[in-house]
């Protein structure tokens, strides 16, 4: 690999680090707390899941119904970068947002969070159809596992002196905890912002595959062009049913991350011992997701993900029975190590499995399949609780997608690795 490809690659990857800060402090650690005790004060926890999980899914919703087209669009003229940045953007703006919205005011809270999400998915679809331009062969599982790895460690980072930040506010000349709550969202924003730019310079634009830039002619096409792709992934049967066993798994993956302090929070967890858990995962799964990033030149992708779609399903399994801080820093632990490896072999696959001159349409697809379990996953949670009243229950559902999705990549046949 020569240096040209490592600045690329290191470039690349270092987006993860810039965004991890919002799915780190924000989706995962402040935002569930701080909306249920300050944007919701007084109001019943069983009602502030439901309007979180219905925040996130219609979310979700409006980015799988955007991403295809827009992946279709990135391809013919050479867009994939642009829309990655103007995204980054709209999500910056929408993190710094949150941190002027005050007390009481969960309409505006869950308004800002919505766009930020969307914005956070949406920047994601471009990012991954950069991957097969950034590296190739045994080469892209590697970039893949650091860009994951990269994640970790910097929305770690962030998030730990955002923890700090709250919990000794007068040593940052801060108010109060709520006070440090709002100045890291912004921090977020900053941090986001300034650690794009290495992608924005370093990783060039790939060339476009269309000559119109009419975007009306532009949609019709990428209608054409996307009820194609759909006829040609009916006839890959492989390709098929990993996409559906992908949609399967990653809809539980994707609950538990978004869900998870939310759920320790309603079955009585202390904010501070739900921080912890969210610095301990962080902070683990910055070694395991690159160490699964070397596995795959003897296990290959599959192996290595079906032994985390098993773990997920044993932790769901352990966590009806959580009561204490000490069993959610244990599952924490265990999610931690086999999180960042699921995600990031899971790109990796279906970069191997997808034909590289249409990335951004393929990986709108994948990504569309992604946001999707994101739109069912929460919903199951937020309809169980609203309905059985027990949170516990309503987490239960996500054993059948985890054990379902694991059966159908059991079927999928791997590509073999080239090794340039």
């Amino acid at each position: 690999m020569d240096r040209v490809q490592k600045k690329k690659i290191f470039s690349w990857a270092l987006y993860d680090w810039a965004n991890s800060a919002y799915s780190t402090t924000v989706m995962a650690g402040f935002f569930p707390i701080f909306f249920k005790m300050y944007w919701s004060h007084g109001t019943d926890s069983i009602v502030t899941t439901a309007r979180l999980g219905t925040a996130i899914s219609v979310s979700s919703l409006f980015v799988a119904l955007l991403s295809p087209t827009l992946g279709v669009i990135a391809d013919m003229n050479g867009y994939k970068k642009l829309f990655c940045v103007i995204f980054t953007l709209l999500g910056v703006l929408s993190c710094a947002w949150m941190g002027f919205i005050p007390a009481g005011d969960w309409w505006s809270a869950i308004w800002a969070y919505g766009l930020a999400m969307m914005a956070f998915n949406a920047a994601s679809v471009f990012y991954d159809s950069l991957l097969p331009y950034v590296a190739e062969g045994k080469m892209m599982d590697y970039a893949s596992s650091l860009g994951y790895a990269m994640g970790y460690l910097g929305g770690g980072v962030l998030f730990l002196i955002n923890v700090l930040m709250y919990l000794f506010p007068a040593s940052f000349g801060i108010a109060d905890g709520p006070a440090a709550i709002k100045i890291s969202f912004l921090t977020v924003a900053v941090w986001w912002l300034v650690f794009s730019f290495p992608l924005a310079k370093n990783v060039p634009e790939p060339a476009a595959d269309g000559t119109s830039k009419n975007i009306f002619l532009l949609t019709q096409q990428s209608f054409a062009t996307l009820k194609k792709t759909l006829r040609e992934l009916y006839l890959e049967k492989n390709l098929l049913i990993y996409m559906i066993s992908y949609w399967l798994y990653i809809d539980g993956v994707y609950t538990v991350m978004t869900m998870a302090v939310d759920y320790g929070v309603s079955i009585g967890l202390e904010s501070k011992d739900l921080i912890a858990a969210l610095l301990i995962t962080q902070f683990i799964g910055f070694p395991c997701a690159y160490y699964f990033g070397t596995v795959t030149k003897r296990w290959g992708a599959r192996k290595p993900i079906l032994v985390c779609i098993a773990i997920y399903a044993l932790t769901v399994i352990a966590a009806t029975w959580m009561s204490q801080a000490w069993h959610f820093y244990l599952l924490a632990t265990i999610i931690g190590m086999v999180q960042g490896g699921v995600q990031s072999l899971s790109r990796s696959l279906f970069g191997r499995m997808s034909p590289k001159e249409k990335s951004g349409e393929y990986f709108g697809l994948f990504n569309l399949v992604g946001r999707f379990a994101s739109i069912l996953g929460p919903l199951v949670v937020a309809v169980g609780v609203t309905v059985t009243g027990n949170s516990r229950l309503g987490m239960m559902g996500l054993l059948v997608l985890f054990i379902s999705g694991g059966a159908l990549l059991a079927l999928v046949k791997e590509p073999a690795l080239k090794m340039e």
